[in-house]
């Protein structure tokens, strides 16, 4: 296979990733958002709006891969680590406010269905968009990638923020869940600022 059909593949295996992502997190949200509001889980909320920051990034990443320029992987990088900066300013005083006002959040089944399939899918996309992206030597499709491995973390502290709910009475580990999106998104939102 010639370098540029080889390079044409995996820019296409690269946008189907992406593809896949923006499918997945365009329902997530619904039923996010659907059990957020029925539950009152901050950390389903965050989670929710964390789905709207990978929509974003996968259409930013969409759009770097079919005109790849070295300024608009900048602007691309940009954009995501902004996004990034906003959700977790949001969700931080979202949770204080969860936290100073004693909220109980009620325990959501579709919440807890959905954060575990999520977990799972988001671990295998993001490994592949890391391969490919190494691959193709797309500092952008890495960093998405790297974006949908936070997101599988995370998928992994809702979920056991969401559990320790009802399992254990623990309403305030639902909110304490919303912290750790916090942290990893302006970690990740400043790394990617600085590309």
């Amino acid at each position: 296979m010639t370098s540029l059909a080889h390079t044409s593949k995996l820019l296409r295996q690269g946008l189907w990733l992406e593809y896949i992502t923006l499918s997945w997190n365009v329902v997530g949200v619904m039923i996010l958002v659907y059990a957020a509001l029925k539950s009152g889980s901050v950390a389903l909320a965050g989670f929710g709006l964390d789905s709207l920051v990978e929509i974003f990034a996968s259409v930013v990443v969409v759009w770097e891969l079919k005109k790849i320029k070295e300024h608009s992987q900048r602007r691309a990088m940009k954009m995501i680590g902004i996004a990034f900066m906003l959700l977790a300013t949001y969700i931080a005083a979202q949770s204080i406010t969860v936290l100073l006002s004693g909220f109980r959040p009620q325990p959501s089944s579709i919440g807890i269905i959905w954060t575990l399939v999520t977990f799972i899918a988001m671990l295998l996309l993001a490994f592949s968009k890391m391969s490919v992206g190494k691959k193709l030597d797309n500092a952008v499709l890495q960093t998405e990638g790297r974006v949908t491995l936070i997101d599988a973390y995370l998928a992994a502290a809702v979920l056991i923020g969401i559990i320790l709910n009802p399992l254990l009475g623990w309403w305030w580990a639902d909110p304490l869940a919303g912290f750790v999106i916090v942290f990893y998104g302006y970690r990740e939102g400043w790394a990617a600022i600085r590309g």
